[in-house]
């Protein structure tokens, strides 16, 4: 831990090797297998499926070992975000942050799904291989938002943001190391990708200060993956009908006759 008589670090060994695994292993595997997965000709239902229970163990296994490690170096549960006293604030936050999160997110979807097929970069194949296709699909993929939404808000606001402001002693670092983490985590999804999930990220960790909570930030994480989630194929898919339909030259549509 920091030492206020001489300012240095004394990171415990656990604390480090978490670290690591957030600012490399993570975002270089994830990048890997989503790049993987990417350039396949077409994915399975049992490809995605995979993918979804192997993220939901990993994120599982590796929150349960950040809060033994917690509880062994004497952090408690409210030092960690997971609190609900001032419960009006919490709840109000909740649901201000959910909207605003959720309508940029679909804002942004829906500009994507709009633009030509040639630009809309690696949204695409990311929506269309990745993405839930079937009711089976969405049940897991409900599973593993709820994961994610729990998870990532204990690891990166609740677990490093706590640990970020108590060896520099400034909440402002804090929120911009852990939202750094976070954006380093979606590396796969490129430049635009760490951009926006940077900037989440110090929304995210700004509220979490704020309130002292990560239940505002892991409801309206929940709220916009899912949303982007169930939204993202459709509005792609609707897209590229309304611009076949326009391309058709007229007289050749289904059921016209000459």
């Amino acid at each position: 831990m920091l030492t206020s008589n001489h300012m240095h670090f004394a990171i415990p060994w656990d604390f480090a090797l978490v670290l690591v695994l957030l600012a490399v292993v993570v975002p270089w595997r994830g990048y890997i297998r989503v790049r993987q997965l990417i350039n396949k000709e077409s994915l399975t239902s049992a490809d995605r499926l995979v993918l979804y229970a192997s993220t939901i163990a990993f994120q599982w296994l590796a929150t349960l070992f950040v809060l033994w490690r917690c509880v062994a170096h004497g952090y408690t549960l409210a030092s960690l975000g997971i609190q609900t006293s001032r419960l009006w604030l919490i709840i109000a936050t909740s649901v201000a942050l959910s909207a605003l999160i959720s309508l940029n997110q679909l804002a942004s979807i829906r500009r994507l799904a709009r633009l030509p097929r040639e630009h809309q970069g690696f949204f695409r194949p990311l929506t269309l291989k990745l993405m839930p296709q079937n009711p089976t699909e969405r049940l897991a993929f409900f599973a593993l938002v709820t994961t994610v939404s729990v998870c990532e808000e204990i690891l990166y606001r609740g677990w490093a943001q706590a640990l970020f402001q108590e060896l520099f002693g400034s909440v402002l670092i804090a929120v911009v190391a852990s939202a750094a983490f976070f954006s380093f985590a979606h590396l796969y999804q490129g430049r635009r990708g760490l951009i926006a999930t940077f900037i989440v990220g110090v929304v995210f960790s700004a509220t979490r200060a704020w309130t002292g909570s990560l239940i505002p930030t892991m409801i309206a994480h929940f709220a916009a993956d899912f949303a982007a989630g169930m939204l993202a194929p459709v509005w792609i898919s609707r897209a590229d009908a309304a611009r076949s339909h326009e391309l058709t030259p007229a007289g050749t549509s289904a059921g016209t006759h000459p």
